[in-house]
């Protein structure tokens, strides 16, 4: 391959994965400039699924970042999975032009496939080689060479022993990109705890409120039933008192009626005996 062609398509690369970097940056600002602030909200937003495969994206570029740039930095090789960045341009491009995109493990497939087989290939295959270019490479092979001197016997077991004890010490790249990537899932499952602890909370308090509101209500309502049956008690108390007047008035005038009539019939009882006693007289 020519050299200068060789070291174009590097650099295209490099800056290939750069421009991804910072378009995956703008379009998180404005998707997250368009959500709402609360948490709660967020779920129930149209660009909830733009925001969640935004961030499974970035997830995607520290990973990629943290496999391939410290090399890249160090100049011994280009970001090389030139497909991968293929895969996030397509994956944004499609967040920026749908309003409703699928879930975000449909639409990820693609990316996480080839960007796990990228790292694993590089890891196992390029970085062994990688590494006996570094610069670092020749210390550590001097002071393993030199640790015999410092052991009371010199021989070849003191150095077999320094050699497993570096082994021992040093982990391996691939190990502590397992790691790297243990570390970051577990963070994004934090952060995903810590959301939904959030969400929960703010239900709790809502409810609260609600419970709040209605104990108040009833308070009212209970007072408002007080009155009415006080209220209630008054109107019976009237009403007795204007059905004794009306008894007592009903009564009165009865007996009135009734006197003059008697009156009569004793006067016309008391006439025959005046008559005889009379008669008995002459």
């Amino acid at each position: 391959v020519c050299k200068r062609m060789d070291l174009v398509c590097q650099r295209m690369l490099n800056q290939g994965f750069l421009k991804v970097e910072r378009y995956h940056n703008l379009c998180q600002k404005q998707v997250k400039a368009q959500l709402p602030r609360r948490e709660s909200e967020r779920r129930n937003h149209s660009l909830a699924r733009h925001a969640d495969i935004l961030a499974a994206v970035e997830t995607r570029l520290s990973l990629l970042n943290m496999t391939f740039m410290k090399y890249v930095d160090s100049n011994l090789c280009c970001f090389i999975p030139g497909k991968v960045i293929d895969e996030i341009y397509r994956v944004l491009r499609y967040v920026n032009s749908t309003r409703a995109p699928q879930r975000a493990h449909e639409v990820l497939q693609e990316l996480r496939d080839i960007s796990s087989m990228a790292m694993e290939y590089f890891d196992e295959k390029i970085v062994p080689i990688l590494k006996r270019k570094m610069p670092g490479s020749d210390v550590s092979g001097r002071l393993i060479g030199t640790a015999p001197v410092f052991s009371e016997v010199p021989g070849p077991s003191a150095a077999l022993t320094t050699m497993q004890l570096f082994s021992k010490q040093s982990p391996s790249r691939q190990e502590v990109t397992k790691l790297q990537q243990q570390v970051k899932a577990n963070g994004t499952g934090l952060t995903s705890l810590k959301r939904e602890i959030s969400e929960i909370r703010i239900k709790v308090q809502e409810q609260q409120k609600q419970l709040q509101d209605q104990d108040q209500k009833l308070l009212e309502q209970t007072q408002i039933i007080g009155e009415q049956n006080a209220r209630l008690a008054e109107l019976e108390r009237k009403l007795r008192e204007v059905m004794e007047s009306t008894v007592g008035n009903s009564s009165g005038s009865n007996s009135n009626e009734q006197s003059p009539r008697k009156r009569k019939a004793v006067e016309s009882t008391d006439c025959p005996r005046k008559s005889k006693r009379l008669r008995n007289r002459k």
